[in-house]
């Protein structure tokens, strides 16, 4: 009876995660997802300690306290801009808990493992403990605590894969021979500096895609975890983690017009130093925020692009207040989104979604750029690279190629940025030097409350150089 309560389960704890994944592919049905995915996993946790095979539930008792203990502050109190370092430390756990199972059950059944469980376990080792190490590093330059730019040497790429290699190799040596214990922890080892080593030569342009890829790693090692302890659940959630990670890192490439391999081996993403990121020389046209109130004021259609610089600013709730007071005016407000806005896939839909920004308001790329042509005005709130025009002609341009919003086919652009600093591209924003373009230099939260606050009190009338032209006009 209590085994086929627990076969039950998890069939529906299975089909609750595919359902999840399902809805968590639309903003307007994400909420289910994450309710379905949550009682998912407690149906399948529950199924688990029912399972007969359990002979303590001491050391499980103090598991989940202590992880009760970190979890539960980081749910509550970490801002929604810090999304992608919590995402980071979920992955590193999730790892290390994959990495310390595999090791013990090694060391538990050594040296009368099977080649099938050998097998599984060392590939449940090596992704587990190199995608601990490397989402710590992923968690460090999201946090500042290591820089954001790709950190390189000469040779670099030829070692990372000469380490990988004598891990796979010493993993391949062990599964032939299970009693060779002592090779364990130098597999172990080199997977963990292997981590470390991947992701720290990988710039602060890539962390989406990189985050993205490394929950593929997570949840293969969950799968293969999922073998070695003869647990169908395990298996189907590492798989269904492991492909949805892979595919969303599949399309983050796409949206960047990149590889796998030139996002892992290409150093994307530096900083430039110097003069090259010194502010350029070219005149650029300036607002102040009483001239952009008045400008939304006199439009009739407004798209805004929030970036990175609104995460960090945490100006979401800013945007919210603005887009209520625009609408309020009758104009029509939308949101286009860039897929790697930010710092991992969804980073602005989060954002927004917290400031109650109503889903049919958001744009995808495809949707976006047919109705940035018809805009009156864009309104680019902390985005870079995605707005650069030079990726549609510049073929020497590092982020040629890559698929942008086309907000300079808008009316009148305006965007907010503290200053003319490059993006992580490290590259000037041909979008800045357009006659129509309007720099409004300042932080994102600030500027924004001040055009809000201008809007309410009525908003000045615009010079005529500054009025958005009717998109009729422009075509």
């Amino acid at each position: 009876m209590l085994d086929a309560a627990v076969s039950l389960a998890y069939v529906v704890a299975a089909g609750l995660f595919v359902l999840a994944l399902k809805w968590l592919s639309a903003p307007a049905t994400a909420r289910h997802g994450v309710l379905a995915g949550e009682i998912g996993m407690f149906l399948a946790i529950i199924g688990t300690l029912l399972r007969t095979h359990v002979a303590s539930y001491q050391w499980i008792v103090v598991g989940v306290v202590l992880g009760s203990a970190i979890g539960t502050p980081m749910g509550l109190f970490m801002p929604m801009t810090a999304v992608p370092q919590r995402t980071a430390l979920s992955h590193a756990f999730g790892a290390l808990a994959a990495a310390l199972v595999g090791t013990g059950e090694y060391y538990l059944q050594a040296p009368r493992v099977g080649t099938f469980t050998m097998t599984a376990l060392a590939v449940e080792v090596l992704l587990g403990s190199l995608t601990f190490t490397g989402s710590l590093m992923a968690f460090g330059k999201l946090q500042g605590l290591l820089p954001g730019r790709p950190i390189t040497y000469r040779g670099q790429n030829v070692m990372n894969l000469s380490l990988l290699a004598a891990a796979v190799a010493l993993a391949a040596l062990v599964v032939a021979r299970p009693g060779l214990t002592m090779l364990f922890p130098l597999i172990v080892a080199l997977a963990l500096v292997f981590g470390v080593l991947l992701v720290i030569p990988i710039g602060g342009a890539d962390m989406p895609t990189v985050i993205s890829l490394l929950n593929s790693y997570a949840g293969l090692s969950a799968a293969a975890m999922g073998f070695v302890l003869s647990n169908d659940l395990l298996i189907i959630a590492g798989a269904l983690d492991g492909s949805s990670g892979f595919i969303l890192s599949m399309i983050m490439c796409r949206a960047m017009n990149r590889s796998f391999s030139n996002v892992l081996f290409g150093a994307f993403g530096r900083v430039k130093e110097g003069p090259a990121a010194a502010a350029p020389e070219k005149p650029v046209r300036s607002a102040t925020p009483e001239e952009a109130a008045s400008i939304l004021a006199a439009a009739r259609s407004v798209i805004v692009v929030p970036g990175y610089g609104m995460a960090v600013a945490q100006a979401q709730h800013q945007v919210r207040e603005l887009y209520d007071a625009i609408t309020r005016r009758g104009v029509d407000v939308k949101f286009a989104i860039h897929p790697v806005a930010g710092r991992m896939p969804g980073h602005m839909n989060v954002l927004l979604a917290e400031a109650d920004i109503p889903y049919d308001r958001l744009l995808g790329l495809e949707d976006a750029n047919p109705a940035l042509a018809e805009a009156d005005v864009a309104l680019v709130v902390g985005a870079n690279d995605i707005t650069n025009p030079a990726a549609r002609h510049d073929r020497t341009s590092p982020i040629y190629g890559m698929p942008i919003l086309d907000v300079d086919r808008a009316g009148v652009v305006m965007v907010i940025k503290r200053s003319m600093r490059p993006g992580f591209a490290g590259i000037e924003n041909e979008l800045y030097y357009l006659d129509k373009t309007l720099m409004l230099f300042g932080d994102a939260k600030a500027f924004v409350a001040e055009i809000t606050k201008e809007l309410a009190e009525g908003g000045r009338v615009p010079a005529p150089a500054a009025r958005p032209e009717p998109a009729a006009a422009r075509r």
